[in-house]
């Protein structure tokens, strides 16, 4: 399975607050390792991480993690 159909839009949300890789770690309480690691589509967040993220720029998970997926009929 792959993955190449999910759209990251991690550093659009943390470049529309001016927020660095840094400031978003502290205010999801992750290393900025973390951040790097999930922008650059080497880290798939876990299922509580994402929805943190989410939360904290106001929309839903969908809109920060585009699945591009389309089911087999």
């Amino acid at each position: 399975m792959s993955e190449a159909n999910v759209e990251n839009r991690l550093k659009h949300y943390r470049d529309e607050k001016g927020w660095s890789q840094g400031e978003l770690a502290r205010r999801l309480g992750v290393s900025r390792q973390t951040i790097n690691a999930v922008e650059t589509d080497k880290y798939d967040p876990s299922l509580p991480l994402a929805l943190r993220m989410a939360r904290l720029f106001g929309v839903a998970v969908p809109d920060l993690f585009i699945d591009h997926w389309e089911p087999v009929e």
